[in-house]
């Protein structure tokens, strides 16, 4: 049995309310894999930060969070303060129970629980990057937060906003290939000033733009075939003035990895991202809509230290 101090954060309503049934048998199961622990149950949208704060600061060794992508989020900025981490020595463990999970396409979890609680009990960590953005949010406040995965702007914005509003109940590959759909119906590409490091600084018109921690996002968008987690950089992906007909003909390129080598499409790599616009142009934070442009983003390397397979 574990030694160590270990806290849940689970929120209930992941995966359109299944986690809430399974909780009692993942529970049993993680009893039997890791002895006694705390378990915290969300109540709403960024209950899960508060709630792995206040693990740590009961002194929990390690915080396994059960959800998808979106609570994943909010417990890594539990972990986070204005400056960096509040507590480097605690691990995290993931148990993926979301709609899309596009997180561990790049980091190789398990979904089932039983095999990821095989692995959470080794407590094999290894350290991965997080993404820091100043942003503006819905009402126009500044704002600060942390990514493990993706932040986009432009038509990505968009699509959030219209899945976060509709129903996932087909999951998250169907969910969010209908939002895309009807969001390139409907949007109009974006005139945005973005600055990379001091090596890239234009006035660009395009659909959008990915700074890649992880490869994907979206739904299972394979937006950065290259990046890495733990290689101190973000991948940009600047996905530039195709016409409709182009972005049509394109789409499946976006999921198989290619649209990289399109001419119309830039990639960029850098530690500091900087970008605003004269227009109204959305934010997709791992899979939410928390705000808009202007943003400044950087990168905290080695910031979590995330519990992976050998």
């Amino acid at each position: 049995m574990a030694s160590r101090k270990i806290a849940f954060i689970v929120n209930p309503n992941a995966a359109m309310g299944t986690v809430e049934r399974e909780w009692p048998r993942i529970r049993d199961l993680a009893k039997h894999r890791l002895g006694e622990f705390q378990a915290f149950l969300t109540a709403g949208p960024r209950h899960a930060t508060t709630l792995t704060r206040r693990a740590l600061q009961q002194g929990s060794e390690v915080v396994i969070c059960v959800g998808g992508d979106g609570t994943l989020n909010e417990v890594v900025n539990g972990f986070m303060g204005e400056d960096g981490p509040l507590r480097p020595e605690t691990m995290l463990g993931f148990i993926p129970r979301g709609t899309g999970c596009d997180f561990i396409k790049t980091i190789p979890l398990p979904k089932a629980p039983e095999r990821a609680l095989d692995i959470i009990k080794d407590f094999h960590a290894r350290h991965i990057d997080l993404g820091r953005i100043s942003y503006r949010d819905r009402h126009g406040n500044p704002s600060l937060r942390y990514f493990h995965n993706v932040t986009s702007f432009g038509l990505g914005g968009e699509v959030d906003d219209r899945v976060n509003r509709t129903t996932k109940a087909f999951g998250g590959f169907v969910s969010f290939i209908w939002a895309t759909l009807i969001s390139i119906l409907i949007y109009d590409k974006k005139r945005i000033h973005l600055k990379v490091d001091e090596g890239f600084s234009q006035t660009v018109v395009c659909w959008n733009v990915a700074v890649a921690n992880g490869q994907y996002h979206g739904g299972g968008m394979w937006v950065a075939p290259e990046a890495r987690v733990d290689d101190g950089m973000f991948h940009v992906t600047m996905i530039g003035d195709f016409t409709l007909p182009e972005v049509f003909w394109n789409l499946p390129r976006l999921y198989n990895g290619t649209l990289i080598q399109h001419e119309k499409v830039t990639t960029l790599v850098g530690k500091s991202i900087e970008a605003s616009s004269e227009q109204r142009v959305l934010l997709d934070v791992d899979g939410e809509q928390p705000g808009q442009l202007p943003v400044t983003i950087d990168i905290v390397p080695g910031a979590v230290s995330l519990i992976t397979p050998p």
